[in-house]
């Protein structure tokens, strides 16, 4: 598997309060990689209001919200796009093209299903502390440590990768550390074993992390969302990102595949 290189950061919007985490971090992540920043708005209907000034509320939105990324990363290329339909719909089939995923709140369906890695910041604080992948003896486990160094390499800092075992299994622990670095090329990361639950343990370390990286599920899970990954999402008090990797080329997209051509938004 392979994380997508290519594509925009995309940022998925609805509320201007619960969304501002969100549109910060895309936006720092967007500049730091050059990337284009799409703010995206899916638009459902007018509800009680007229379609004409539900659509111009919208746009509204979608513009404050690329104002919001400008002033917190200036210089970033953030631009706005109104599309009709459902939100976890809309952002899978983005998720396709892009490189990055952004959330405001816990979307399960696209944090589970995604093509891409999907970030979900709902704290208003800006994290300061490291860049930490939780790795396991899942296969996802090498792409979040890779994901984490990349990011903490851009940031200027060292990556954590952290393991949460069982009292007695510190030997398997180890181990899994070893194996995990030892995949992923890893020759700079600290390392840390941890002991307790996974889930409580995890939502612990993300308050002191600035951002934290893991798979979406276990080694030992069907689920569309492993129960650690389902804890981090609900419980986070930092941004979490989870890692999807394709077993294509990334950046790949074959044909038929559908991936909405997105055009500048237009005020109505």
């Amino acid at each position: 598997m392979q994380i997508p290189s290519r594509g925009p950061v995309v940022v998925g919007v609805g509320d201007p309060v619960t969304d501002a985490a969100a549109v910060r971090l895309a936006a720092r992540e967007a500049r730091s990689r050059g990337r284009v920043l799409q703010v995206v708005h899916a638009f459902t209907g007018p509800g009680d209001a007229g379609w004409g000034p539900a659509r111009r509320i919208a746009s509204q939105l979608v513009d404050e919200a690329v104002s919001t990324a400008q002033r917190s990363t200036p210089g970033v290329d953030a631009r706005p796009h109104l599309v009709d339909g459902s939100p976890g719909r809309l952002l899978l089939r983005l998720s396709r093209g892009a490189v990055l995923v952004v959330l405001g709140g816990p979307l399960v369906e696209v944090v589970a299903r995604a093509w891409c890695p999907v970030a979900v910041a709902r704290a208003q604080r800006t994290p300061s502390g490291p860049v930490v992948a939780a790795v396991d003896a899942s296969p996802y486990a090498v792409l979040a440590l890779r994901f984490a160094i990349e990011t903490a390499g851009r940031r200027g800092g060292t990556a954590h990768a952290v393991h949460v075992t069982e009292p007695g299994r510190e030997s398997d622990g180890e181990r899994v550390l070893d194996e995990v670095t030892a995949r992923a090329g890893a020759t700079a990361v600290r390392r840390r074993l941890l002991i307790g639950s996974a889930g409580a343990t995890l939502v612990g370390v993300s308050r002191r992390a600035g951002l934290l990286v893991l798979g979406p599920r276990g080694a030992h899970t069907s689920a569309r969302l492993g129960t650690v990954a389902d804890e981090v999402l609900r419980r986070a008090a930092g941004p979490a990102v989870f890692v999807h990797g394709v077993r294509r080329p990334a950046g790949f997209v074959k044909p038929g595949d559908e991936v909405p051509v997105l055009l500048p938004l237009t005020h109505t």
